[in-house]
């Protein structure tokens, strides 16, 4: 479950995104739509968003952000993303993808321990890494104060290693906190805005699901599906 602050993050995560695509320009998916402004007054100026400004086919992008998870309920996670892809064509692509978290016991985990004489069921997930496609069918354009900005929006679906830890052997036992290695393989759904500042450089906003299997504290119970969710800040080059 999530708490308060972490609903208010993945809110204002959405928030962002929606903000963005809403008060932008009509996003297109084709190029080779046909507009008609027979309608405007002669004398007007009128800029259409034909030809894309940022093409991707054949291209290369780096990418390095910063992540904060919002689903762990008895401890900080903050970490690194780093991204390395390929577009073979205007809307598919691939990429490797590692990311790396920090964790920290936060005022949650204390409090049971300290109140109830007990110690919280917890895993911490500390680095994943893998592949994903990219599938990016929309972009569009925003004005500004009279200055345009060019975006893509696009969606993921990979597999990731996840080298995590659990205190799932000694949950409950306040004098015995010691939290195990464990392994998984995950699946991995993600939607990002990518901001173009021109054609090298750009910067992304990112939200990224990762879903896994895993046993509880009580391992008669069988594995249950798990899942961690990340908001990611990144800047990249393209080549």
């Amino acid at each position: 479950m999530l708490n308060i602050g972490q609903i208010k993050k993945l809110i204002g995560a959405l928030f962002i995104m929606a903000l963005l695509i809403f008060t932008s320009f009509p996003v297109r998916a084709a190029e080779d739509d046909l507009y008609d402004f027979l309608w405007l007054d002669p004398d007007k100026s009128v800029y259409v968003l034909q030809n894309k400004e940022f093409p991707k086919s054949k291209t290369q992008y780096v990418d390095i952000g910063y992540l904060s998870s919002l689903t762990p309920n008895f401890h900080d996670s903050r970490g690194a993303n780093i991204n390395i892809g390929h577009f073979f064509n205007e809307e598919l692509g691939a990429e490797i993808i590692y990311n790396v978290y920090n964790n920290k016991n936060n005022a949650s985990y204390d409090n049971v321990k300290r109140i109830n004489g007990t110690v919280p069921f917890a895993r911490k997930i500390d680095q994943s890494y893998g592949a994903a496609a990219i599938w990016s069918p929309f972009y569009g354009k925003i004005n500004t104060f009279n200055k345009i900005y060019y975006f893509d929006f696009y969606f993921g679906l990979g597999v990731l290693k996840m080298n995590a830890s659990s205190n799932a052997t000694t949950a409950t036992n306040v004098n015995a906190d010691v939290f195990s290695d464990e392994n998984y393989t995950a699946g991995l759904v993600k939607a990002g805005l990518k901001f173009h500042v021109n054609k090298r450089f750009h910067f992304v906003l990112e939200f990224q699901n990762i879903y896994y299997r895993a046993y509880g504290p009580i391992q008669a119970n069988g594995k249950s599906l798990e899942s961690n969710s990340d908001v990611i800040l990144k800047m990249g080059i393209s080549i």
